[in-house]
């Protein structure tokens, strides 16, 4: 099978530059051969560093790259002269990025913007040359400090599509027919299930010059929350999406039934999805009459707007966009 080049989860070792240890030196001129201590400090490790680069989409480029280890500091010498700073390693991912450490499963950073920088890995400090301890009562200290040691350990990168529009529905309900239809974007559409195994993005014309992203996501089936189908590895790429657009196609046995199932699937991978701002399209309307609509739309909560739409003909899909804007312009308190 063809390997995706879609990469959003790498696991790597990273280790941060050990501190350079303090010296222990004492000067000694041609007329003063007992002139002090003057040991300099060492140079502190290099630290491991994230960066936000906006032409990034994917964790492709940090398949082969398992090992990120910083530079040491170097040690401090005499004459006071502090050793040189270990060199920063940087790592370079897409923005939606996360950063976790594998054995606590704690997050440690997170990227959202292009150019931010986050200190992953802190480099160990230099230690302090024997000058730093020379007192009135200790004029000769025998004695510098070591450096400190760096941060180590297996590190996990995560990236999360970031996207306005998240498209949310079973496999061959239109998803990526409609990412087609709207954007520029040219995702693969075929007849059969789990067409898109990778998510699409597309930026989407509004009125007057505005504009904003869809984001296509493979498509959800019942036990997706337990892992079954593609499980986890997208459902968390609706977690950065403010708005989500359920796609049901209307040739669906149970349109209502099918929400409930998409809806229940995101509550049990994470409940606070359940607080976005959604949206019902009801794909494959050329189909329909009057009165299959207005059956279809009693199935439907009556909370949520809803529109029904057919990418092949267009109808509708100005009425969607509008509806997205909406949605996505809201007040938050709504």
């Amino acid at each position: 099978m063809e390997k995706s080049n879609f990469i959003d989860y790498i696991r790597v070792f990273c280790k941060s530059g050990h501190g350079g240890a303090g010296s222990k030196h004492f000067l000694r001129t041609k007329y003063n051969a007992q002139a002090g201590p003057d040991g300099g400090d060492g140079g502190r490790g290099g630290h491991i560093i994230l960066k936000g680069n906006a032409q990034l989409w994917t964790l492709l480029h940090l398949r082969y790259y398992k090992n990120v280890i910083a530079e040491n500091g170097e040690a401090g010498s005499g004459n006071d002269c502090t050793g040189r700073f270990g060199k920063d390693t940087y790592i370079e991912v897409p923005l939606g990025t996360v950063a976790f450490d594998e054995e606590s499963g704690k997050q440690e950073a997170e990227i959202l913007e292009d150019g931010q920088e986050v200190i992953w890995l802190r480099g160990g400090r230099g230690g302090l040359g024997n000058a730093n301890f020379a007192t009135p009562t200790n004029q000769v200290p025998e004695y510098a400090q070591p450096g400190e040691p760096g941060v180590e350990g297996w590190k996990v990168l995560e990236l999360k599509v970031l996207a306005d529009v998240g498209l949310v529905g079973f496999p061959n309900a239109g998803k990526s027919t409609l990412l087609s239809s709207i954007s520029a974007a040219k995702p693969k559409i075929a007849d059969y299930a789990f067409t898109t195994l990778t998510p699409q993005l597309g930026m989407v014309a509004y009125r007057d010059g505005k504009s904003f992203c869809v984001a296509d996501l493979p498509g959800i089936i019942e036990g997706a929350a337990e892992g079954k189908g593609l499980g986890h590895r997208f459902l968390r790429h609706i977690e950065r999406n403010p708005v989500l657009l359920f796609v049901i196609p209307a040739d669906s046995q149970d349109h209502g039934a099918e929400f409930s199932v998409l809806l229940s699937e995101l509550e049990q991978y994470n409940p606070d999805m359940l607080d976005k701002r959604m949206v019902i399209g009801i794909s494959k309307s050329d189909m329909l009459d009057d009165e299959l609509r207005e059956s279809i739309a009693q199935e439907l909560p009556s909370e949520l707007p809803h529109v029904f739409f057919s990418s092949v003909t267009g109808q509708g899909l100005t009425a969607l966009k509008d509806l997205l804007w909406e949605a996505l312009n809201a007040p938050v308190d709504e």
